[in-house]
């Protein structure tokens, strides 16, 4: 790091709204796809060793990425593992062995590195018209917004009194909101007995390294797809969150870093890194701090906790346990509505782009996905065709 970047970096831009900004980014990114992830390592016959090394390799990969990046740039930049490459992994993974699926995985993290590298992945994105690009954001997250209302039904007497500790923590203590809304929650779960710890083995996790083995067949029905669906499904809404927060983050270094930090971490079970987008809304919004400028800190301490998650895999499944599902959506939700919110302002903002902008937002936000690829893929698509056809002029 050059030296006027870290006279820039100060512990005064820390707060205590950007470390629970950052605890809430990990915990809403663990609970929301954990599970998946663990039947991505079974359906290659992992062991149980195994699959802590898999949660060692993606906390320490998330983690180290997340915080040095965001210090690097003095923004927030946080990464997150592949949630549609998981799902493709535990359903395209039979038949493969662990060794051939840590050589798609190696093949996948070239891949990655060399679109970043190459700088096209960067050219796709400079062209996305902003408007789209805060549609499918906003139809990203639109989803656990629905999902803490949602909960509101099945658990009305914990999730009501945290919906009005946010409208209240946004009226007299903005900044605090967020962690009013979780303390609240958790004192409500722990009177009520929902809070359970008693299932965290706090026990170190080991590496475990696996000697990749690459074959014809795992590199067109593993890696080629698990490259497809991060870029599309994960870097794109990644890309498009931080620039509907106004961030200008270079793209291709930061993808570069995530393809070369899968890379070294697959024999461990580090399968594909990429940019976050749920949870970094959560670190680029209000609720992290009213200053832009000093929310890098809220995804450098999300970075922190994730090693600490990595060290700790074994104790990941007991954690995630402790905390009531309905608690953890409302969480998620409550702390993602100003994003939201401020997304749809500027997709919306501008007639031309408005009607292009909803189809983008509600693809997205429908969950669309055909041949693999997600919603964000299809919800940009939709858009850009949407803008092609009311523009389009024949030439002269």
């Amino acid at each position: 790091m050059n030296p006027d970047a870290v006279r820039r970096i100060s512990l005064r831009d820390l707060s205590l709204p950007a470390v629970v900004a950052g605890f809430v980014a990990v915990l809403v990114g663990f609970t929301s796809s954990v599970v998946i992830v663990f039947q991505a390592a079974a359906a290659f016959g992992a062991t149980p060793a195994q699959t802590v090394s898999w949660m060692w390799a993606l906390g320490l990969g998330m983690g180290l990425t997340s915080a040095g990046l965001s210090l690097w740039y003095r923004q927030p930049v946080l990464t997150a593992w592949s949630t549609p490459g998981a799902a493709l992994l535990a359903t395209a993974g039979a038949g493969f062995s662990m060794a051939e699926a840590v050589g798609a995985f190696i093949v996948c993290a070239l891949l990655i590195t060399a679109a970043g590298a190459s700088g096209l992945f960067a050219r796709v994105m400079n062209r996305l018209p902003q408007a789209l690009a805060a549609a499918l954001l906003a139809g990203v997250l639109a989803r656990f917004a629905f999902d803490a209302f949602g909960a509101m039904q099945r658990e009305f007497a914990l999730v009501f009194p945290m919906l009005l500790a946010y409208l209240a923590g946004r009226r007299w203590w903005p900044r605090y909101a967020v962690p009013g809304v979780l303390a609240v929650g958790a004192a409500i779960a722990a009177a009520r007995g929902q809070l359970h710890g008693g299932g965290i083995s706090w026990q170190w996790a080991e590496p475990v390294f696996t000697m990749p083995e690459f074959s014809l067949a795992a590199t067109i029905g593993l890696a080629l797809p698990l490259f497809i669906v991060t870029m599309a499904s994960q870097n794109l809404p990644g890309v498009a969150a931080q620039r509907a927060a106004g961030y200008d983050t270079p793209v291709s270094p930061v993808v570069t870093t995530t393809g070369l930090a899968s890379l070294l971490l697959a024999p461990f079970g580090g399968y594909a890194l990429n940019l976050a987008a749920i949870t970094a809304a959560i670190c680029m919004g209000r609720e992290a701090h009213e200053d832009p400028a000093r929310r890098y800190w809220a995804s450098t301490m999300a970075g922190l906790f994730y090693v600490v998650v990595g060290l700790l895999g074994g104790a990941v499944v007991g954690l995630i346990a402790a905390f009531p599902k309905e608690l953890v959506l409302a969480l998620a939700g409550f702390a993602l509505l100003g994003t939201i919110g401020s997304g749809l302002a500027v997709a919306m903002k501008d007639e031309k782009s408005r009607e292009a902008a909803l189809i983008t937002f509600l693809v997205t936000a429908s969950g669309l996905s055909l041949w693999g690829v997600g919603a964000a893929f299809w919800g940009v698509a939709a858009g850009a065709l949407a803008l092609a056809v009311q523009h389009w002029r024949p030439t002269r």
